[in-house]
């Protein structure tokens, strides 16, 4: 399915924007089937869009949050993606305890904890893993949740949930792999800033290759993916997907 593009002149006309649609969405979700559940994303660009949640009209009684990926640091650590989603929105809302299910970091080793959050993925979905809806933000270099390019992590295709060693700090994490990602009902992505022009392109227009630009990689087989672009990202591309000229 064709990927739909919205762009925006700015990060808070697009996470405003966002936050109304992502909130119809799970309303919309949770009145059809009983429950939602979302997989949220850390970074920069998704904050605003989390103190915006925070004040839309969700019944979260009714919806189960996951976690895309997770920095392997302590929960209160500044780096932790918990950290960052506890307190723009969690702290602000409504939502059960047993609703709220993060990605474990005090295991003695990564692995334990991508095993144990895969079986928590599984005691909520059987054997599929279907997210109602899936939260991404793209890092400048064209990673998505902690899939970087080059990683070994891109070729996963049993495993849910994978242990990675990166570049990046803090260098290990925790993620979705991209059949999970790719199983989604709906995938919006976020992205803002000039820094992110380039992967964008490639993700948007090829050439396609996900161990250079893991974004590329994106592509829901039975589902939806929306991408959220403020202008200084957007470069020439328009709303419609195709760039101007």
């Amino acid at each position: 399915m064709r990927p739909e593009v919205r762009v925006y002149p700015d990060l808070e006309a697009l996470v405003g924007e966002a936050a109304r649609d992502i909130a119809a969405s799970v309303r919309d979700t949770v009145a059809r089937s009983g429950r939602g559940t979302v997989a949220l994303a850390g970074g920069r660009t998704p904050r605003r869009l989390y103190q915006l949640l925070a004040g839309e009209r969700i019944p979260w009684e009714a919806v189960h949050l996951f976690w895309g990926d997770e920095r392997y640091v302590s929960a209160d650590d500044p780096q932790s993606n918990f950290r960052l989603v506890r307190t723009t929105l969690l702290d602000r809302i409504a939502i059960p305890q047993g609703n709220v299910h993060p990605i474990p970091t005090h295991f003695g080793n990564p692995e334990e904890a991508a095993a144990a959050y895969e079986e928590t993925l599984r005691q909520m979905f059987g054997s599929d893993p279907r997210f109602d809806l899936v939260l991404l933000g793209m890092g400048a270099d064209g990673h998505v949740a902690s899939l970087f390019p080059d990683s070994p992590a891109l070729l996963e295709s049993a495993r849910w949930v994978v242990a990675v060693r990166t570049n990046a700090q803090p260098p290990v994490r925790i993620t979705l792999s991209l059949p999970v990602i790719n199983r989604a009902a709906r995938v919006d992505l976020l992205v803002a800033g000039a820094e992110k022009r380039g992967p964008l392109h490639r993700a948007l227009h090829g050439p396609f290759d996900p161990t250079r630009c893991p974004a590329s990689a994106v592509r829901p087989q039975d589902g939806v993916v929306i991408w959220w672009i403020d202008q200084a990202a957007a470069g020439g591309v328009a709303s419609n997907g195709l760039y101007s000229t």
